[in-house]
C-alpha cells in the first residue's frame, strides 16, 4: 500500500521547523504537518512568499498553528538570529526538516564568502542544526531530516583544501557536492546521536524528480545549461507533484517505524511511492570526517550533542 499523508500520525503538541517552507516541497511539508496538528515554524528567506504560503495552508486548515521566521541560509548572521529566536520561543523542537536549497546556479558567493550551493544547501543548515541542538535534545524523540537528491550520486566529497571549488566551479559539480554533503551530514549526525546515547535521530530523504519552482528557478538563473532545461521539461511533463515529492521527507519526519539513519526516497529512483531505500556509499567515514572538519572551520560553529 502506497504511503500517503493519511498515514501521518497525529502531531498535536509537537513543534516542527521547516526551512524553505514558502514554496515547493517545503510548503507541502508544512501544510501536511500543520494539518496533523503540529505547530509549524516556517523558516524562509522571502517573507512575502512565506506569508502567501501561510495563507495557502490556512485555507486548507483554518486552525493551523503557524509561525514565520526570517531565515537566509546564505548568511550566518541570519541563521544565528533565526536560531536564537526559534530557541527562545520554542525550547523544545520535535522535528527539523532541512529542506531549503538552490540548484545548479552560476557561480556566486554567500554573505560569508562560501560557494553558494554548498553555503545554502549544507553550511547554512549545519549552523542552524547546531544552534537548535539544545531544543532538539530537549524533545523526547526529536528527528532531523536532511533533504538530499539523486544528484548525490554524481557528487564528490568535500575537499578540505578547496571546499568552495575555486578554479574548479561548474554548476552541477557544485550541486552534486552539496547534495552529497547533505547525505553525509545526515549519516554523521546519526552517528553523533547514537554515540551520545540520546533519543534524537537523524534521517534523510530524496524527493525524486518533482515539478517544483526549483526547476524553473534553476533555468531562469541561467547556469545549468542544457541539463537544466532538460530536467525542467521532463519534470513538467512526467515529474511528480510537489505534494508527492514531499512524501519521503514527511515519512522520515513522522513514520513511527522509522529509525535513525533511515533513507526515504521514491521506489523507482525518481518516481513512485515513498519507501525506505538502502544507504549505499562506501568510504563514508572518511568523507564524514572531512565534512565535519570543513563545516566547523568554515562556519565557526561546532556541532555538539
Amino acid at each position: 500500500m502506497a504511503y500517503t499523508i493519511a498515514q501521518i500520525p497525529d502531531q498535536t503538541g509537537r513543534t516542527a521547523v521547516v526551512t524553505g517552507a514558502n514554496g515547493g516541497l517545503g510548503l507541502e511539508t508544512a501544510k501536511a504537518l500543520a494539518a496533523k496538528g503540529a505547530l509549524v515554524v516556517m523558516a524562509a528567506r522571502n517573507q512575502d512568499k512565506a506569508a502567501e504560503a501561510a495563507a495557502t495552508i490556512r485555507a486548507a486548515t483554518p486552525a493551523a498553528a503557524l509561525e514565520i521566521v526570517p531565515l537566509d541560509l546564505g548568511s550566518l548572521a541570519s541563521v544565528r538570529t533565526a536560531a536564537e529566536r526559534i530557541r527562545h520561543e520554542h525550547p523544545r523542537i520535535d522535528i527539523l526538516v532541512n529542506n531549503a536549497g538552490v540548484m545548479a546556479m552560476p557561480e556566486q558567493r554567500t554573505a560569508d564568502g562560501f560557494e553558494m550551493q554548498l553555503g545554502v544547501n549544507h553550511l547554512g543548515h549545519w549552523a542552524l542544526t547546531a544552534q537548535l541542538m539544545p531544543a532538539l535534545l530537549a524533545a523526547p524523540a526529536a528527528r532531523v531530516v536532511s533533504v538530499t537528491s539523486g544528484a548525490h550520486h554524481m557528487g564528490r566529497r568535500v575537499d578540505p583544501d578547496n571546499p568552495h571549488l575555486h578554479g574548479r566551479y561548474a554548476p552541477w559539480r557544485a550541486y552534486g557536492q552539496s547534495k552529497l554533503a547533505n547525505y553525509h551530514f545526515a549519516l554523521g549526525l546519526q552517528r553523533e546521536f547514537a554515540g551520545a546515547g540520546v533519543s534524537a535521530i537523524s534521517l534523510m530523504a530524496h524527493p525524486g524528480l518533482s515539478n517544483t519552482d526549483l526547476q524553473s528557478t534553476t533555468v531562469a538563473a541561467g547556469g545549468a545549461g542544457f541539463s537544466g532545461t532538460f530536467f525542467h521539461t521532463v519534470a513538467a511533463r512526467v515529474g511528480m507533484s510537489a505534494a508527492q515529492g514531499a512524501l519521503p521527507q514527511l515519512r522520515a519526519a513522522t513514520d513511527p517505524e522509522a529509525r535513525g539513519g533511515y533513507f526515504y526516497a521514491p521506489r523507482y529512483a525518481n518516481n513512485g511511492p515513498a519507501v525506505r531505500r538502502p544507504v549505499l556509499r562506501p568510504g563514508a567515514r572518511a568523507a564524514i570526517a572531512a565534512l565535519w572538519q570543513v563545516s566547523e572551520r568554515e562556519t565557526g560553529v561546532a556541532l555538539k550533542v
